[in-house]
């Protein structure tokens, strides 16, 4: 199986036609539907179903996209890292973010280290704890983000210099947002979004046994979605600070929860990590500023 080939497939399942694929890869359809065959011939497994006008993926087919993305997505990066080895002037650096105020610290660093390194290029990726930490397993990226405290036996981190804030985003003109701050009390029984990190792990320790007077309305892993059903009137949001423009004109506000309720953010990488020469410059930075 060569990573051409898997170029290849890809191209293919993202364009849904062959002759549009073979356009883009710059080769003849013939061999590109030679090449196809003889993955399916390899694999086993029917890929494609082919339609008068597109082409459609099998269930298999798309099982070997998600392996493909991430076997392409490493092979870059070794590429990457290779090509870096010598120029401490650049590099590539890979991230994975939580949705969070505090990456603002994040960001400040890579604008201030860009100065000293200007040919850095870095790519971010978001997503929860389970999806970034997959991605750091992999291989695919070099450093997560984490809202919740990192498993020590797996991972070396930094704590981010401040915490983020719990609260509720509701519509401005509910009565909850006539009160400074909101407790499980006033959220008894209400229809409520939130995460389904945030609520397995951070909202139970705000309101112990009150938890059950809770209802989960639904979930979603941006909070900006969130809002949008917010607005609507479907419920009530609870996410950090920040995360969402509650200002003027706006339509909604934010009220803290009571009593406070805070989560902090991790920086964190695998231990016994190898790093490129730019990314241990940038742990480097990091660790000056962090700690």
């Amino acid at each position: 199986m060569e990573l051409r080939t898997m170029r290849y497939f890809l191209a293919v399942a993202r364009e849904e036609n062959m002759t549009r694929a073979a356009e883009l890869l710059h080769v003849t359809q013939p061999t590109l539907s030679k090449s196809l065959k003889s993955l399916e011939d390899e694999l086993g497994k029917k890929l494609f179903v082919r339609h008068s006008f597109h082409i459609e993926l099998t269930e298999e087919g798309i099982l070997l996209r998600k392996r493909a993305k991430d076997l392409i997505s490493m092979a870059d990066k070794i590429q990457a890292e290779f090509l870096s080895l010598n120029d401490i002037s650049g590099g590539e650096i890979y991230f994975g973010l939580a949705e969070s105020y505090q990456i603002r610290y994040l960001a400040a660093e890579i604008k201030s280290f860009k100065k000293s390194y200007p040919d850095l290029r870095y790519h971010i990726t978001s997503g929860d704890t389970e999806q970034v930490t997959e991605k750091l397993h992999k291989g695919v990226i070099d450093f997560a983000v984490l809202a919740e405290e990192p498993n020590t036996d797996k991972y070396q981190f930094l704590t981010f210099p401040k915490a983020d804030i719990w609260g509720v985003v509701m519509p401005e003109d509910c009565p909850l947002a006539e009160k400074t701050a909101i407790s499980a009390d006033d959220l008894c029984g209400l229809p409520l979004f939130c995460s389904e990190q945030g609520w397995h792990r951070d909202i139970p320790r705000w309101c112990g046994n009150k938890m059950d007077t809770l209802h989960l309305e639904g979930s979603f892993r941006l909070s900006y979605n969130g809002s949008l059903f917010v607005k609507e009137g479907l419920g009530y949001l609870l996410t950090f600070e920040h995360l969402i423009d509650t200002g003027p004109n706006s339509g909604l506000k934010f009220r803290p929860l009571t009593p406070r309720l805070e989560t902090k953010l991790y920086l964190i990488w695998k231990k016994y990590q190898v790093f490129t020469p730019i990314a241990e410059k940038m742990l480097e930075r990091l660790r000056e500023r962090f700690l």
